[in-house]
Parts: structure tokens; C-alpha cells; sequence
């Protein structure tokens, strides 16, 4: 623990040898494919497949009519997402039939040969009409909102009668993309028993086949599910994309099937970040203390429920972010729309909440004459705190502190001087020579993020692992199994850490996740750490007393007496008296475990208020831009960044997470869109949709404090996600320092700078 040990896939991946979902191969394997609507709401009024079918090398083509058992599913309830197309679509890219042929390119063709007529009516897309009229603009038949949840503190009106400063601000987010850079695949393998063998690139295995079985007609028990390797995640793959098709397929060919999308495809093929609209007010003593926040969230979830529901209680319980506030309304919504779908991605509606309430504080902290770091830290909470929602922060939350070592932090160096040289890489524009630093101002912003870890509102989050303990080779090896997903978080090497700490041994292996051990749940909001780790952390603790169980009846002493210290039976009065190898022998030791955490509750559907959270993590950003005004061209010069991690496990590993979080918020920031026009996506490709590289991430500076959470595992914190909320407004109000633009909506672009645009 606390090593930076090495990835056991690091060395694959680099090299270009690692075997991802996409790499999946059987001889004798079908290759499936998706035929998806070219609209976004349209009724089906026919559908002829008789020219797919007699396409040769074509095994079959299948419509909802083809389902073997349940037509619907989903993430959460409602199960409202039709396998496939049952008379309606509601969004462009919703799957409509399936074909598996002896080559992909065969299948394209087959489908391409598909003939629907079509009765194509009026989208809905604007989230703020469905807010005002949500009986009428219902793309689903229960109604236009997903979920309101309320959030109601004191008395607002009474607070706005009193206060001297009031700052007032609209903002938009627009919809990111998880941009994971291995699209979704997989390979359904039908078994003897009638059931199906699946390996799949996926965040949550079991939560995969509870909705998998009742679609297919099968069993849970019938359905074996192995992770194959995953191409990144990022929330992206916790709802299904290719799992139930392939099952469909393999089932009725009899045959493996294979499906694996390409980067166009998987843009319609999972779901995205919600797009956020967002009004804020704030009140203020002169001196700059909040007295009140009037807020009202609107998220775009698109045709179907995913996760939308819980994004709207993170939103609504994170709305004013780590503040203390007497008075508090906000108002946050979901609402259906025929926009892309839209689920979880890392941050999970903090992330939306966070980019306006840090704008806010910006702005109040401009209308006090005071500077954004005082404004923070005369309002920042603490431990004892209480949140908008009313849950009280029972562990240590040193945000004061965190503020003060980030302005320590030293500057980067000023703009180089044209007369003393520069890099052209390190301006606006780059090696284009849009300038030789002409035009060029520097801006320098903050923003600060909290960030709800593991599952909230009173689900039975829990994680499972399996530790045995033997002999193998002449070695005593644990060998650990858990269900858990490694989508590149690095979870494998946590895991091994753990077992190599609580057992004194070298020799680790983790075996495959797979779902023949119990569930781990998903890897998202940050848990994983937290909850595989804890389960990973009780399997050991139960193998280590058996084996100190064993050691005493072997060696006739008391078990009071013997403990496990560095690989070896040690006596508390005699010192180190047999190794783990003599006391195992040919035995061997297995423990299984569930580790769940501490119980939360739901969020008062009228009041708002609850312990929907087991832990919370903070992170702040310092970020440093260099614009070229004239031509609205953006150069992020810096990040630094400060975090509380409870405790370091592996730092190496959490350095990438805190990097890799940053540069997600910068591509939010100034260039990451899913452009939309009339519901349909102008832009589903890497060249026109854009991400950070290399050229655009700029060095880091990091300061990683540990004060250890008491309820959680060894004390740590999950940090994948905090960092991706603090970066995005940190860099925006570096933007609006160095331009003096109002700039309320992400990501920011150049018209937005030079005034053709002015959100």
C-alpha cells in the first residue's frame, strides 16, 4: 500500500498488445450489425427485410418481433428502452433491426437493402418547452419529466428581502461525449445448456445480465459473463450498447456472433453527458457571505430514462456546491426530449452544478471587491458543515486549507517577450503562427468541486471478493476474484495491493472479472477503490484468521498468541515461528466476502433533504490561460490542482486519475460538443468531434493531501471525478480574466471571445 507498483497491462497497452472487446475472434463466428433511424421521432409503418434475408452469407435478420422474451430495458426504472424499434423511434441512431452475416461488410449491405416506410413527425428538443408544457411535449407516455426533486432551506424570499448584494446568471452546458477510445464490441457465445457465454467490454457485469436474461428468455444463472478488455469507460458503458443483439443473434444462428462498432456508430450507441440549462441568484452580505441561493437545473436526458433520475438528485443535492448557505431553493429537473440519450459520465451531474454555481461565486466575489479565493473561503464548509440537503460532513473536509496551498502554489512563467524568443507551441494558434504573442493575454481563474463516492439515496451498494490462499510452485500465492470491472482506472493493481498488504505475500494474481463470483457493482462514481477495495480488503482479514486458525491447531499453541507479520506465523512471545507455506502444506484457504458501506436515505421528495451520500471528495484548480483576443484562440498555459484522497494507495495511479479528470474538464471546457440541430448530430466523428491531446494538455501541478476518511476502507477517498469538475470552471474563469467576457456556457469558443457570439 502506498507503492506506485507497476500495471500489469501497462506494458501490453503501450505496446499495441493488449487484447481489447474489439479483438475478439472464434473460428466459426457471425459478424452482427445494427440498422439504426436516420430520425429522431417517426412512426414505422412498415418494415420489409425480405431483401436483407436473401442476401447471401446473410444468416439472419431480426426485428423486435424476433425478441424471445422481454421487449424493454434499462439501467434504472423504468425499463423503458425497446431492444429494438417497436413502431416508434424516438431518437436518431435508436436501433431498429439486426442481421449477423459471415462478414461485417455483408451485414452492412443487408441492412442497407432494408425497406421502411416512414411517417416522420416534429421532434421535440428544447428541455426548457417540456419544463413549461410537460403533458403536451411527452416523448414518453408517462409524461415529459423524468424526475423533479426539490431542495428547500429556510426561507429564500425572506433572505432576498435582506441582502445588499445580489448577483443573478443563466448557463449552459453543453453535451459531452465519454470519448473512450475503444467503441463498444463483444462476442455471444451460445452454450449446450441452452444458455449464452458473453464477453464484453462493460462497466457493471451483473447489472448487464439482470437486464440481459428477462430480454433473452433465460435465466440468470444461464448467462456467463467475462470482461473483455475495455477501451476506457467513463459512464459510457454502464448502460447496455451490443449485449442483447449479439445474445439474439447467437441464439438464433446457433452460432458466435460478433459485434463491435465503429467510431460513428458508437456515437449513437451509448449514451452522453446531459446538457444543462441552469439560472442561479445569489445573496450576499457586502462582505461576501452567501445568505441565499435560488437555483433552477434543467437536464436534457434525452428519449429514455438511463440513469437521468439519479443525475437530477446528484444535481440537486451538489447544486450549491461546498458552501454554507441559511437559505436555500433549488429546483432540479430531467426531462425527456428526442435529443441523444443521455446517462451517466464521470461527474454525473456535479459536473453541470459546478460550472455555474463556480461562475456565481466569480461573480460575487466581483460584485464584493474581493478576490475569488477570499470569496471561497469566507463561505467554504468544513467539517460539521451541513450541505444544501441537509447532511452534515462527518469527515474531514480541509477546503480553507486546500485554498491557501493552491495560492501558494508558484506561478508558471509570464508570456515570453517576442524580442527574446519563444516556441511557437506555447501560443494561442501553435505552430500555425496565427501570432508571435501579439494580442495575447494572460488570465488566471479557480474553481472549486465536491463530488458525491459510491452509489447515494439508499442504494444497497455493496462489492464482493473471493481470496484464496495456497501453495503454488513453493510460493504461497493469493489469488483474488472479484467481479469488478477494470476499464482502465488501474482497479487490478489496487486489488493486488491490497492482498500483498493484508497477507505479507509477493505473489498476486487477479483473475478475470467475471460473473461467477458475486456482484462488485459498476465502475463509476469513484467506488471502486472504496467498495472492491473494502471487499478485497474483509476476504483477506477472513483468509488471514483462518490461516492463524490453522497455524494454532497446527503448531499446539494459542491463537491469542499468533499473529501474521511479513509472511510469517509470528509468535507475540517467541517471534517468528513458521512460514505461511509450512502451515498450508497442500491445503488451501478461501474466503468470500460482501463489503457493504455505510446506509444511505433517499432525498425528501418535497424538502429535498437527506443523507443521500456516504462520502464526499474535494478538489480545487488553479488554471492559467494565454488568449490570443483578436482571434479567440485558447492556450491552457496550466493546472494545478489540489486534492484530499483520504490516503494514497498508489500514487502514480492516482496522479493519471487527477490528470486524466483535469483534461476531460478542459475538453468540456474549450472544445468537447455533441453538436445538435433538430435532434439530429452534426459532428459524430474524432475529426469534428474534439478532444485533448497532448499538444493541449499542459504541464501539472499537483498537492495530494491525505486526511483519512474514518468510515471508509484504510481511509481513502475515490478521486477519479473530483478533478473533472473544479477544471472546467477554473479554466473558464481564467478565460473571462483574460478577455472580461461573460462566457456562460461551455465549452467556450472562439466567437464567444472576439463578440460574434456572446453567450
Amino acid at each position: 500500500m502506498g507503492e506506485s507498483s507497476r500495471r500489469p497491462d501497462g506494458t501490453l497497452k503501450v505496446a499495441g498488445e493488449f487484447a481489447y472487446a474489439s479483438d475478439l475472434w472464434m473460428d466459426g463466428m457471425l459478424w452482427g450489425a445494427t440498422l439504426r433511424s436516420p430520425h429522431p421521432r417517426a412512426l414505422i409503418r412498415s418494415i420489409d427485410i425480405g431483401p436483407a434475408l436473401a442476401t447471401p452469407g446473410v444468416h439472419a435478420v431480426l426485428t423486435h418481433e424476433d425478441v424471445p422474451g422481454r421487449k424493454l430495458y434499462g439501467l434504472d426504472d423504468p425499463a423503458d428502452q425497446p431492444v429494438l424499434a417497436i413502431g416508434e423511434v424516438r431518437h436518431q441512431g435508436e436501433p431498429i433491426v439486426i442481421a449477423a452475416a459471415d462478414h461485417p461488410e455483408i451485414a452492412r449491405r443487408a441492412l442497407g437493402r432494408i425497406v421502411i416506410e416512414w411517417e416522420v413527425l416534429e421532434p421535440i428538443t428544447d428541455p426548457r418547452a417540456v419544463i413549461a408544457d410537460p403533458e403536451r411535449l411527452k416523448v414518453q407516455d408517462r409524461g415529459g419529466i423524468t424526475r423533479h426533486q426539490p431542495v428547500r432551506v429556510g426561507d429564500v424570499e425572506r433572505a432576498r428581502a435582506q441582502a445588499p448584494v445580489v448577483v443573478t446568471g443563466e448557463y449552459e452546458v453543453g453535451i459531452q461525449d465519454q470519448a473512450f477510445l475503444g467503441p463498444e464490441a463483444g462476442l455471444a457465445v451460445p452454450a449446450d445448456d441452452g444458455g449464452l457465454d458473453l464477453y464484453v467490454s462493460t462497466q457493471w457485469l451483473h447489472n448487464d445480465i439482470r437486464q440481459i436474461a428477462p430480454c433473452l428468455g433465460l435465466d440468470e444463472d444461464r448467462i456467463r459473463m467475462t470482461l473483455a478488455g475495455v477501451g476506457g469507460a467513463f459512464g459510457g458503458r454502464e448502460d447496455l450498447s451490443m449485449q442483447v443483439h449479439a445474445g439474439m443473434l447467437a441464439l438464433r444462428t446457433g452460432r458466435p456472433v460478433k459485434m463491435s462498432y465503429d467510431r460513428y456508430e458508437s456515437f449513437f450507441g451509448h449514451v452522453h453527458r446531459h446538457p444543462a440549462w441552469m439560472r442561479y441568484e445569489y445573496g450576499a452580505t457586502e462582505d461576501g457571505r452567501l445568505l441565499y441561493a435560488d437555483v433552477e437545473i434543467i437536464l436534457d436526458g434525452g428519449a429514455y430514462t438511463s440513469s437521468t433520475s439519479n443525475v437530477v438528485g446528484n444535481a440537486a443535492s451538489l447544486g450549491v456546491g461546498p458552501y454554507e448557505i441559511p437559505d436555500i431553493r433549488i429546483d432540479a429537473y430531467g426531462v425527456y426530449t428526442n435529443n441523444p440519450p443521455c446517462g451517466a459520465m464521470r461527474g454525473f451531474g456535479a459536473v453541470q452544478a459546478c460550472f455555474a454555481y463556480e461562475s456565481m461565486m466569480d461573480r460575487l466575489a466581483a460584485a464584493c471587491g474581493i478576490g475569488p479565493l477570499e470569496v471561497r473561503r469566507r463561505n467554504a464548509v468544513r467539517q460539521g458543515s451541513a450541505l444544501a440537503t441537509g447532511q452534515v460532513i462527518d469527515s474531514p473536509a480541509p477546503m480553507a486549507e486546500m485554498l491557501d496551498r493552491l495560492e501558494a502554489m508558484p506561478p508558471p512563467a509570464p508570456i515570453p517577450a517576442p524580442a527574446n524568443g519563444f516556441d511557437l507551441r506555447d501560443l494561442p494558434g501553435g505552430v500555425s503562427q496565427t501570432t508571435h504573442g501579439e494580442g495575447v493575454v494572460r488570465g488566471v481563474g479557480y474553481g472549486v468541486g465536491i463530488k458525491n463516492i459510491c452509489f447515494s439515496e439508499g442504494f444497497d451498494d455493496l462489492s464482493t471478493a473471493r481470496v484464496r490462499l495456497e501453495v503454488i510452485g513453493g510460493e504461497p500465492t493469493a489469488l483474488v476474484h472479484t467481479a469488478a470491472a477494470e476499464v482502465g482506472q488501474g482497479l487490478v493493481t489496487i486489488q493486488a495491493q491490497i492482498a500483498r498488504t493484508e497477507l505479507g505475500v509477493e505473489k498476486v494474481t487477479v483473475q478475470p472479472a467475471d460473473n461467477q463470483v458475486g456482484d462488485a457493482g459498476s465502475s463509476s462514481a469513484s467506488r471502486q477503490s472504496y467498495m472492491s477495495g473494502g471487499a478485497v480488503k474483509t476476504a483477506c482479514e477472513a483468509v488471514r484468521a483462518s490461516l492463524l486458525d490453522l497455524a494454532a491447531w497446527r503448531l499446539g499453541r494459542e491463537r491469542a498468541d499468533l499473529d501474521l507479520a511479513g509472511g510469517k506465523i509470528v509468535s507475540r512471545t517467541a517471534g517468528a515461528v513458521a512460514s505461511i507455506e509450512e502451515i498450508l502444506g497442500t491445503d488451501a484457504i478461501e474466503e468470500t466476502r460482501e463489503f457493504h458501506h455505510r446506509p444511505t436515505t433517499a432525498l425528501d421528495p418535497v424538502t429535498g433533504q437527506g443523507r443521500s451520500h456516504t462520502q464526499l471528495a474535494l478538489c480545487v484548480h488553479r488554471a492559467v490561460v494565454d488568449v490570443d483576443v483578436e482571434l479567440g484562440l485558447i492556450k491552457v498555459v496550466e493546472m494545478a490542482a489540489v486534492q484530499d484522497v483520504g490516503r494514497i494507495i498508489n500514487r502514480q495511479a492516482l496522479e493519471g486519475q487527477i490528470h486524466g479528470g483535469s483534461a476531460q474538464g478542459l475538453g468540456l471546457a474549450v472544445m468537447e460538443e455533441i453538436v445538435v440541430a433538430d435532434g439530429k448530430v452534426r459532428n459524430p466523428s474524432f475529426t469534428d468531434y474534439l478532444i485533448p491531446t497532448i499538444l493541449d494538455m499542459p504541464p501539472m501541478k499537483l498537492d495530494i493531501l491525505e486526511y483519512p476518511d474514518p468510515h471508509a476502507p484504510y481511509g481513502l477517498r475515490g478521486a477519479g471525478e473530483p478533478p473533472t469538475l473544479s477544471s472546467t470552471p477554473a479554466i473558464v474563469a481564467a478565460i473571462r480574466d483574460a478577455t472580461g467576457r461573460a462566457l456562460t456556457r461551455v465549452p467556450v469558443r472562439p466567437e464567444h471571445i472576439v463578440g460574434t457570439e456572446a453567450p
